[in-house]
């Protein structure tokens, strides 16, 4: 899965980008905007992996693991012909980071801060974007099908005028209904607005503690409840540097400030439920790894996540959960316990599970 991080200059998207990757790029607020973009991955730590390994004992020990793009800063008005947006449509997701933090030294392009406002700026210059490309399908579409009937674009023609309604609204894609046959017809153009949104406010560093309770401290509320949308909060500055210290002095500044989990972990997690994921889990004297899938998996399209030939050749799946794995001590103990059982193709993986695939190619 891909994150493309997203925001205006000068908001804090390369502090955040460290803070999840630890790719340590450098961050100048005095120096103007390069053109270059990131692209780093980050962990996704679970204790469950952690345990499996302390059972197994295994060679390799890998978690599952989310892609992040850093892309430049987008200008206001520029959006259109943005060479930063033409990477973005390429990611499974956006995160838009908002700037509600005050440094007299970084001066914000609107001049205050306020971030309902970026928000709602953002999202026209997203849906500006996106309005240029569904204008020049549609017509392509009519004149398709002015020169010859075809079912394909008859049936993406209705959809497509939907869309550009919408756009023209000033109205994201994602906020349609549209039903999951209908996504796939027009998955092809990519629309930035049709992408699940994450929006990361970035606060003071006086402001940490509150983590919890910035949508609500920002009037962001309309936002939590949209389709698709989703908003945590981090404070990147004081944060980046929790990031840098070791396990149990990180763990001890957390609990100065009241935070339960580390802005890598709040922000992963959090895109985690945006998108629907669960964890696989598979375990073996070689490697223990967990595997990031979309919940409603179907078992041999989730042994596809871990390798196409495996989905190809798919006979079964031995599957236990996680806690009573660990309850038995061993998978030979949970087989004896009628704990570890046999499922087909029509099983549906659930967050947790321990499967060992049988598969023939």
């Amino acid at each position: 899965m891909k994150f493309g991080l997203l925001g205006f200059p000068k908001v804090g998207k390369t502090s955040l980008f460290n803070i999840l990757t630890g790719a340590g790029v450098a961050v100048d607020k005095y120096a103007t905007a390069t053109g270059q973009s990131h692209i780093g991955v980050a962990k996704v730590i679970d204790p469950r992996v952690d345990r499996l390994a302390r059972m197994f004992h295994p060679q390799k020990t890998t978690y599952a693991q989310f892609e992040f793009l850093d892309v430049q800063g987008v200008q206001k008005g520029e959006a259109k012909e943005s060479v930063s947006l033409k990477d973005m449509r390429n990611v499974d997701a956006i995160a838009h980071v908002v700037r509600a933090f005050r440094d007299e030294e970084i001066v914000h392009s609107e001049g205050t801060i306020d971030p309902r406002r970026d928000i709602e700026t953002m999202n026209i210059e997203l849906v500006l974007a996106d309005l240029d490309v569904a204008q020049r399908r549609l017509e392509r579409l009519q004149l398709n099908l002015k020169k010859a009937k075809n079912k394909e674009d008859e049936l993406e023609l209705p959809i497509m005028k939907r869309c550009l309604e919408a756009l023209e609204r000033e109205q994201p894609i994602r906020d349609l209904d549209l039903r999951s046959e209908e996504l796939k017809r027009i998955r092809g153009f990519a629309f930035l607005t049709a992408k699940p949104l994450l929006l990361i406010v970035n606060l003071d560093e006086k402001d940490a503690s509150r983590v919890a309770t910035a949508a609500e401290d920002d009037s962001l509320q309309d936002w939590t409840g949209r389709q698709k949308t989703a908003v945590c909060a981090i404070s990147a500055k004081v944060e980046e540097e929790i990031a840098r210290l070791e396990p149990a002095d990180a763990r001890a500044f957390l609990d100065d400030l009241g935070l339960h989990e580390a802005a890598r972990d709040r922000v992963i997690h959090a895109g985690f439920r945006l998108l629907g994921l669960i964890q696989l889990l598979t375990v073996g004297e070689d490697e223990c790894r967990g595997w990031a899938i979309p919940a409603g998996t179907r078992a041999p399209q989730a042994a596809g996540a871990i390798h196409t030939d495996i989905e190809r050749g798919f006979i079964r799946a031995e599957v236990v959960a996680f806690e009573d794995l660990v309850t038995a001590g061993s998978l030979p103990a949970a087989r004896e316990k009628a704990l570890l059982r046999s499922e087909g193709r029509d099983y549906v993986v659930q967050d947790g599970d321990v499967i060992n695939f049988r598969f023939n190619v």
